[in-house]
């Protein structure tokens, strides 16, 4: 007598179904049969992936319009110029920008040895650069790089068009 290959497992969401495990050894089957009497059926599985799915690209959207108003509101209030680039880019760049800015200040003032005047010459510099594509190449840049990082970009600016405006 063969060993059957067709299973019907109650699963834990309590759904009913038949199981073809005819590609399974014989000698496996029944304890994967009891391994899926663990899990939801597929389609209650899918369901959750799919909710998991929708709450997380939820959560994420309010996250980044949060961020993205909290980067429009430190622009205007330090008179941050507008940035440059594919519309997609702009505000990716106005919140990479806001990011470093805001981790540079935290480093070099707040936890560093600058004063603000110091940080007012930086925050000029960075007005000099108006390009979003060069604030997100940034954005995993330490803070206390910032100044090293704007005269870079001043220095490829001298003698020429700027690249990143």
């Amino acid at each position: 007598m063969a060993v059957r290959t067709h299973w019907t497992v109650e699963h834990a969401c309590s759904h009913s179904v038949d199981h073809d495990l005819s590609n399974r050894p014989a000698d496996k089957r029944a304890g994967f049969a009891r391994w899926l009497a663990s899990k939801d059926c597929t389609d209650c599985w899918k369901a959750t992936r799919n909710a998991d799915s929708a709450s997380k690209k939820k959560w994420l959207a309010t996250k980044r319009a949060e961020e993205q108003e909290a980067a429009v509101a430190w622009a205007k209030q330090f008179d941050m110029p507008d940035l440059e680039g594919p519309a997609k880019a702009l505000d990716w760049g106005e919140r990479s920008r806001h990011q470093l800015m805001t981790a540079g200040h935290t480093a070099l003032v707040v936890e560093g040895t600058w004063d603000e005047a110091d940080w007012a010459e930086l925050e000029e510099k960075a007005r000099g650069i108006s390009s979003a594509a060069w604030w997100i190449d940034q954005r995993d840049a330490d803070g206390t790089d910032l100044l090293e990082l704007l005269d870079a970009a001043s220095e490829a600016d001298r003698g020429t068009e700027n690249p990143f405006r």
